[in-house]
């Protein structure tokens, strides 16, 4: 055996033995990072109707967090994990689709929170409630003198159609999510952060 085949042969024997030793359960998970969209639209207006008011499309805007917008033609599929109209937030699961997805609304701060708790209890949609409550006070908001403003320190987990995770914080309801937003500005339009993790892991980090 010459010293070429020798040093194969060592090689080959090393890797079977870190294989044979390694855990299943040393799983490598990729960083994640958190991303921000910008001025997603949620039902925006189309039209002034013959009153003045303004018109809108009555429809969710879907959103993936794999993939980012999905076509409302697609909202009887896995797509898509989220969707938005006006301030209620719909899941792909339980009454509003065909997902697995599921949420709960936290307290806390977006940074800090590196994992999903074990604690956590998430709901899906249902003929009576949705997974992310709406309403002024209940869920990721507050509204006052004509203003709809994210609540400070709330934190929403996403269990997406897929089963993976995912944290969202809303940060702003209006187009160019001006930090102080007027009656006057132009609403329905969703500014906010998330960190996705496409891992089989309930870790932000």
């Amino acid at each position: 055996m010459n010293s070429f085949q020798k040093f194969t042969l060592s090689t080959l024997v090393i890797s079977t033995l870190f294989s044979a030793c390694k855990k299943d359960d040393d799983v490598v998970v990729q960083p994640v990072k958190s991303e921000t969209v910008k001025d997603l639209p949620a039902d925006p207006t189309t039209s002034v109707g013959a009153n003045g008011q303004p018109t809108s499309t009555g429809k969710y805007t879907f959103f993936s967090f794999k993939n980012g917008i999905v076509a409302s033609t697609d909202s009887a599929s896995l797509k898509w994990d989220i969707g938005f109209k006006a301030t209620t937030i719909i899941t792909n699961g339980g009454t509003s689709g065909s997902g697995q997805a599921a949420a709960v609304v936290l307290n806390g701060i977006f940074n800090e929170i590196t994992e999903v708790p074990a604690s956590a209890t998430f709901a899906q949609d249902s003929k009576t409630a949705f997974a992310v409550p709406t309403g002024s006070g209940n869920g990721w908001y507050s509204y006052a003198n004509g203003i709809i403003s994210p609540t400070a320190g709330k934190v929403i987990l996403i269990k997406t159609a897929e089963g993976k995770y995912a944290k969202v914080e809303i940060l702003s309801y209006y187009k160019g999510a001006p930090t102080t937003p007027a009656a006057t500005d132009a609403a329905r339009y969703y500014t906010f952060r998330y960190v996705y993790q496409p891992e089989a892991s309930t870790k932000f980090n």
